[in-house]
């Protein structure tokens, strides 16, 4: 099970500490653990129940199966982390109890387009034994896929781990912001509400409104988006806002991987100076 393997990331050392390790299959871009799994990772050790908001604010790639330092202690109003290494801080992170309306789903204007795959991605690796395998597509109007999660994503108690949502929503605005800007990067901040459990069983349905996606005011190669997911009925289960960072020429190498396993065209939608 996924919050097992989460589990298994982690060591406790001397007093609020941990020892963390993340698994080769929470990969996001290549050697880099995706931004998506590590906010997961900082609810599970949060451990904060409800409605509640979780923070991750990116400062460099966080490597993977190497061993990471997280201090974690406690705020009047929640569980601050901060994940290191011996440079310094990676993710500062904050969990705490948090409600708000997120974003309505958006509707799809057609069929739409597939969005590229990749092999060993958390999200959307179609060889990662580990991963959702989850799958998006785009329209003028959005980006959106729908997702039913494996087994391994149920918890004991019938609800679907939040890393799936985390991931769900952190990738979702990986897209967007690719679309909006033809290149790659990282997201820099990840602010996820998760309002509500979602059962195990159900479709989720994720989606961001591509006329939401903007530049940042101070610094243009910072961009914004907005992304839900909602269950099949409808209630929304997660909401995040995230910013994405644009690095140009970042796609170059990203682009060689995923025309080994998407055709062309598929990839030249996204990325069309590069494929």
């Amino acid at each position: 099970m996924i919050d097992d393997l989460i589990d298994g990331c982690l060591s406790a050392t001397s007093g609020d500490g941990f020892t963390v390790a993340l698994d080769p299959g929470f990969q996001g871009l290549p050697e880099t653990a995706h931004g998506g799994s590590v906010l997961g990772v900082i609810d599970r050790i949060a451990r904060v129940d409800g409605p509640r908001e979780v923070l991750g604010v990116c400062r460099r790639r966080v490597p993977l199966g190497r061993p990471l330092a997280l201090e974690v202690r406690a705020t009047g109003g929640g569980v601050a982390l901060v994940l290191h290494d011996e440079r310094g801080p990676l993710v500062d992170g904050h969990v705490g109890p948090a409600d708000a309306p997120g974003p309505e789903p958006v509707a799809p204007a057609g069929a739409g387009l597939a969005l590229p795959v990749s092999y060993t991605c958390f999200a959307c690796g179609i060889k990662n034994e580990v991963g959702l395998h989850a799958t998006l597509a785009f329209d003028e109007r959005s980006v959106w896929g729908e997702y039913e999660p494996r087994d391994q994503f149920r918890r004991g108690d019938g609800t679907v781990s939040p890393v799936v949502l985390t991931t769900l929503l952190d990738e979702t605005a990986f897209w967007l912001g690719a679309l909006a800007t033809g290149e790659s990067g990282m997201t820099t901040e990840i602010r996820v509400r998760l309002h509500r459990e979602a059962s195990f069983g159900q479709r989720l349905v994720v989606s961001g409104a591509r006329a939401r996606v903007a530049p940042c005011e101070d610094d243009p190669r910072y961009w914004r988006a907005e992304t839900a997911v909602h269950d099949e009925h409808g209630a929304l289960v997660a909401s995040g806002r995230i910013t994405f960072v644009a690095v140009r020429g970042a796609a170059k190498r990203l682009v060689t991987g995923m025309l080994a396993m998407n055709p062309p065209e598929v990839v030249r939608r996204v990325f069309p100076a590069y494929a």
